[in-house]
């Protein structure tokens, strides 16, 4: 190897590298800046598993990766770094394991922990790239936050059913003049029940490794200055169409930039006031499941209620009619679906209906992911 320029590689990641280092504009000098970059990823979900495995296989020399939540079956489908022999196991241990493979010399950093605001300065204090994987609006803001309050660039990605959405972020101390952050294009957290998630809304698996491939990509074209590295710059892949559009993001000018943290609230818990008892005597009800019936193999409460899928009334509202008719006079009974958004709107639409015949309808806050038990498979 005396022939080679002098760079900071080990011999055994050149050798595993050299096919990418044989592209137009992507050599040793640029693999090198791959193997001294830190970058954070949190959640090792749908999108951070392929985020992980691509900066791993691609070179990134220091990963840390910070999720407290643990492998279970219907995760498999679209968290490729897991298999059904882990099960059980917190994501951070299994992922670390499948990245040493990949990358033997990597130095790794998995974190069996939620990212905080009290946690979040202390964990960018010598990060090049903080990758947001996650899949809350919690997390989210809270991620983009702390991305501006230290300067640090986020790629930040989200997914839904067959879209996805992808950007490189970067405002703070340290920025470049053109900069944009996150809360350029989303100024406030919306209501975290406004918008249905994945357990709600479904998500395709391979959606996930695409946006995921689009993420890794800004992270690699970010720390070596290969390609066009646009900062506010909006990717949005539709997987049916197999189209990607872009929008260029500007910096609002009227917008203070964040310098402290605020409040980031999860999904509403708060229980109707109609309820006396709070969630206890919710759960102690007749009830009604408006979820999909595959979904009722993934959690349920622990008495299970009448199954009357969103797709059975929705169209065809007699058919909830005709299951409240079951219900006496002075009834009350539970309505829940996966989180609480569908409920709601069962609730808000057949509620009045059911009043008059005399039945007074909960919705349950959180659903069956927040008060539910998994299945037994």
């Amino acid at each position: 190897m005396s022939d080679l320029p002098h760079i900071d590689l080990p011999r055994d990641e050149m050798v595993r590298t050299a096919r990418q280092m044989n592209l137009p504009g992507f050599g040793p000098a640029q693999q090198a800046a791959l193997h001294r970059a830190h970058v954070l990823v949190i959640g090792a979900g749908g999108l951070g598993c392929p985020v992980l495995q691509s900066l791993a296989a691609t070179g990134v020399g220091r990963i840390t990766v910070i999720d407290d939540d643990t492998v279970s079956l219907s995760n498999i489908h679209r968290q490729i770094l897991f298999g059904a022999a882990d099960v059980g196991r917190p994501k951070v241990e299994v992922a670390g394991e499948r990245l040493r493979e990949l990358q033997p010399g990597v130095e790794l950093q998995p974190l069996d922990a939620r990212f905080s605001p009290g946690t979040a300065r202390e964990l960018l204090r010598d990060v090049d790239v903080l990758v947001d994987g996650s899949d809350t609006f919690a997390t989210k803001f809270l991620a983009a936050d702390a991305a501006e309050i230290t300067g640090t660039p986020l790629v930040w990605g989200s997914v839904l059913r067959y879209r996805g959405d992808v950007a490189l972020w970067w405002s703070g101390p340290g920025a470049p003049a053109e900069s944009a952050g996150m809360r350029d294009l989303y100024p406030t957290q919306p209501d975290p029940d406004s918008v249905p998630d994945c357990a709600t809304a479904g998500v395709l698996g391979v959606t996930t490794s695409v946006v995921g491939g689009l993420m890794a990509t800004e992270v690699v074209k970010h720390l070596t200055g290969v390609g066009e590295s646009r900062v506010g710059r909006l990717r949005i892949y539709d997987a049916l169409a197999g189209s990607i559009r872009a929008f260029t993001v500007a910096r609002d000018p009227e917008r203070a930039l964040v310098t402290g943290f605020g409040e980031y609230a999860p999904a509403a818990c708060a229980v109707p006031g109609g309820a006396e008892g709070g969630v206890a005597k919710l759960l102690s009800l007749p009830s009604i499941d408006v979820r999909e019936p595959h979904e009722k193999l993934l959690r349920d409460l622990p008495q299970p209620g009448v199954s009357l899928p969103v797709s059975a009334w929705e169209d065809d509202p007699q058919r909830a009619l005709e299951v409240l008719g079951g219900y006496g006079e002075g009834a009350e009974v539970l309505v829940y679906c996966a989180s609480g958004v569908r409920s709601g709107r069962f609730v808000e639409r057949f509620g009045p209906e059911a009043a008059r015949r005399g039945v007074l309808l909960h919705s349950l806050p959180g659903g069956a992911n927040e008060h539910g038990v998994d299945v037994e498979v």
